[in-house]
């Protein structure tokens, strides 16, 4: 199903939309992004359609105190910054493998939160990738989207998920949302950018709310500041040491790590690496009990196929593949795969070196001690799973991956951290 994995081109970044917005052009539909009863308005939603035009600056203004505040949420405590909190990527705080939301903040996630950094470039959704940039007669399989799942076609569709998701801020309509701003500290400010009716219409008010989140989303020196050492040594500013040095190294061989097949490393027409191709896989993670879904041994979290995205159920080709994130600043994260299961890099990295050659180290035994190998998944997906290098070797073979290997590695990963508070030029 998987062809070759290469970089993507991506299409035009969502703040170049936003700027096309306050020039009163923008011309692409990027699909439903309502919710609740809110009046929809069903024009593009790039195109103008308040009293007045906001600048990308104030936009990003209005985004930030939107995404610093918690009375947005039904409980009056959850903001969007509480789970993805900008000290660790954008991404949880904390180490659970899931975070606690819903009106009276106890109802728990089933995934683990994702890193909002570096998706100013992730194209839509699309079952069927051909790059442009490499071999356009190979289809690449399903690419682009935002979430675990690739559910979301934009920034702001994004957006909409967490405020209207009964286990996150949990409103429970768009109406709810556009109150909560209304009496907001910052509703001056949205009468100001907007018009002094936007709040008159609901369904552009919940326009306005999304659009402001995505414009902060997208904002340069907050989400894609490219200021890691890594993109110093790009530049020719800085040196790698020789454990990073090998770790990359490592990182890009084919044979070895075999890292960069998802994971491109390299700057490709002159636009630095984004550490991910966009595009989606099953890695067999161990089953995390700390997920409270999971304790239905009925449940399973199968990615693009469901539960959480509706539209490709029936494709069982896609059942256990979630996106590939970036790497960007995932030294900050504290934990990892979509279902949290792993804590640290270097027990990430030794899973993928390990999984297929001592699965006794990841997974339970049966009752015959047999390691239960790709327990997060049901025997019928099972053939979905990634066995490209360094996977698809046998229990007993030596790891693809030496010990050394791996401390190099996660020393080349500790490099791609942003310098915290830093804006760098692209």
């Amino acid at each position: 199903m998987r062809g070759p994995r290469g970089g993507l081109r991506a299409a035009a970044g969502g703040a170049l939309l936003v700027w096309a917005a306050a020039a009163g052009g923008a011309v692409w539909f990027a699909g439903a992004a309502w919710g609740g009863s809110a009046a929809r308005d069903d024009t593009p939603f790039y195109l103008n359609s308040f009293d007045k035009t906001p600048s990308a600056a104030t936009l990003t203004e209005l985004g930030r105190a939107l995404f610093f505040d918690p009375t947005l949420s039904a409980s009056g405590s959850l903001a969007c910054a509480s789970c993805h909190d900008p000290a660790h990527a954008f991404a949880s705080p904390g180490a659970s493998a899931v975070e606690l939301g819903g009106s009276d903040r106890r109802q728990p996630g089933v995934r683990a939160v994702p890193s909002l950094m570096y998706e100013q470039k992730m194209p839509p959704f699309t079952e069927h990738f051909f790059d442009s940039d490499g071999d356009d007669s190979v289809d690449q399989g399903p690419a682009g989207g935002t979430l675990w799942d690739g559910r979301a076609q934009s920034a702001h569709e994004q957006a909409r998920v967490p405020l209207l998701s009964e286990f996150e801020m949990a409103n429970s309509s768009a109406d709810s949302v556009v109150d909560k701003v209304q009496r907001a500290l910052y509703a001056a400010l949205f009468r100001r950018a907007f018009g002094a009716s936007v709040f008159d219409d609901r369904g552009r008010a919940f326009k306005a709310v999304l659009l402001a989140l995505e414009a902060f989303e997208e904002s340069p020196a907050d989400f894609y500041p490219y200021s890691s050492k890594y993109d110093a040594f790009l530049r020719g500013t800085a040196s790698l040491s020789a454990a990073e040095r090998r770790g990359l190294d490592t990182f890009d061989d084919p044979a070895r790590g075999n890292c960069a097949r998802c994971h491109p490393s390299a700057m490709r027409a002159g636009a630095f690496p984004q550490f991910t191709d966009f595009g989606f896989a099953a890695l067999g993670a161990p089953r995390n009990p700390a997920i409270p879904a999971n304790a239905d041994p009925r449940y399973y979290d199968l990615g693009l196929c469901g539960p959480l995205r509706k539209d490709l159920g029936g494709r069982a080709e896609y059942c256990g593949l979630f996106r590939t994130p970036t790497l960007r600043n995932v030294a900050r994260k504290r934990v990892f795969l979509h279902n949290g299961v792993f804590h640290t890099l270097k027990d990430v990295v030794r899973f993928y070196a390990e999984r297929d050659t001592a699965p006794e180290k990841w997974y339970p035994r049966s009752a015959s001690g047999v390691p239960m190998k790709f327990d997060d998944l049901p025997a019928k997906y099972r053939s979905n799973v990634d066995e490209a290098p360094p996977f698809g070797r046998h229990p007993g073979e030596p790891s693809g991956l030496s010990d050394a290997d791996v401390r190099d590695i996660v020393a080349f990963l500790n490099a791609l951290s942003d310098v915290a508070g830093a804006s760098a030029p692209r």
